[in-house]
C-alpha cells in the first residue's frame, strides 16, 4: 500500500469561488493520523469533457485517489456518470437502490434514485448523514462534496482499505544568505546519491538578504542520513547551516 493519495476535487463553484474548498486541509489531517499524505491534487470543473479526462487520468495512476462532489441527481452532477465512462459502465447498483428507497420511500422516484446508478462493480461506501452511498471503483474513492458527509464515509474507507503505517519525517535546513542558483550543481548530485528521499527548496527574501529553506523527506533512517551529507556538503562550501526540523537519533 503506498503512503500517499491523490485527491479529486470537483466543481465549478470551486475555482469561481463561490465556495472554498474544505477538503484539501481536512484529508491531509485526516491521512496524517494513519501515517499517509497527500501526492497530488486536481480541482475540475463541472464539465463533462474536462472531467472525464481527469478521471481517466487519476485512474490510470498506480495511486489511489479520493474524489469529492459530484454525486448528486442534478444535471450538474456527472461524476457517477464520468467515473463508470473512464473504466467501466454505468448500472443500477442493487444495494444501493434499496439504501436510497429505504431512506426516501416514495419520494425516491424519479430523481433520488438516480443516484443508485454507479460504474459497474463498484463497492459501496456508507454514508451515515442520509444512507446515499459513495462508492469505490479500481483505484478511485468517490464521496459527495459535503465536507460533513465526506469526512466520516472517508474514515470508513480509511478504516477498511489504508492500514496504519509509519509516516515519513522531515529535516528542514535553512541557509541564511545564500542564493538558490548557486548551490544548483550540489543540489543535483545530493539528488542522485541519495534517491530513497525527496528533497526541496524554497528560497525566499528577508529584509537582510535571501535565504534557503531545504527540505529531506523520507523514511526516518534514510533521512537522517542523507541530512548529515547534506550539511557536511553546505559547511564544506562555507555556508552558515541552520537545523529547523531535524529527527531525533
Amino acid at each position: 500500500m503506498s503512503k500517499d493519495v491523490g485527491l479529486v476535487i470537483i466543481g465549478t463553484e470551486i475555482l469561481s469561488g463561490k465556495r472554498e474548498d474544505r477538503h484539501v486541509d481536512r484529508s491531509r489531517r485526516q491521512l496524517a493520523r494513519r501515517g499517509y499524505g497527500i501526492a497530488w491534487c486536481l480541482i475540475v470543473p463541472d464539465i463533462r469533457n474536462i472531467l472525464l479526462s481527469q478521471l481517466r487520468w487519476a485512474m490510470a495512476q498506480s495511486l489511489p485517489f479520493f474524489s469529492f462532489g459530484g454525486l448528486g441527481a442534478t444535471p450538474d452532477d456527472l461524476t457517477r456518470d464520468c467515473a463508470a465512462a473512464a473504466d467501466v459502465t454505468l448500472s443500477r447498483h442493487p444495494e444501493a437502490e434499496e439504501w436510497i428507497r429505504r431512506q426516501y420511500g416514495e419520494k425516491a422516484e424519479p430523481v433520488r434514485i438516480r443516484m443508485a446508478d454507479l460504474p459497474a462493480g463498484a463497492k459501496l461506501i456508507p454514508n451515515p448523514v442520509n444512507n446515499v452511498p459513495g462508492f469505490s471503483v479500481g483505484n478511485g474513492h468517490f464521496f459527495p462534496g459535503f465536507p460533513q458527509m465526506a469526512e466520516p464515509m472517508s474514515d470508513w474507507v480509511l478504516e477498511q482499505y489504508f492500514p496504519p503505517v509509519v509516516a515519513d519525517v522531515e529535516a528542514r535546513i535553512l541557509l541564511p544568505h545564500a542564493r538558490e542558483g548557486d548551490l544548483v550543481p550540489l543540489m543535483e548530485s545530493f539528488c542522485v546519491t541519495h534517491p530513497e528521499v525527496r528533497f526541496s527548496s524554497l528560497p525566499s527574501f528577508k529584509t537582510d538578504g535571501p535565504q534557503i529553506e531545504l527540505g529531506v523527506a523520507g523514511w526516518e533512517q534514510d533521512v537522517q542520513a542523507a541530512t548529515r551529507d547534506l550539511k557536511a556538503r553546505l559547511e564544506r562550501m562555507g555556508l552558515e547551516v541552520r537545523d529547523l526540523a531535524l529527527p531525533e537519533s
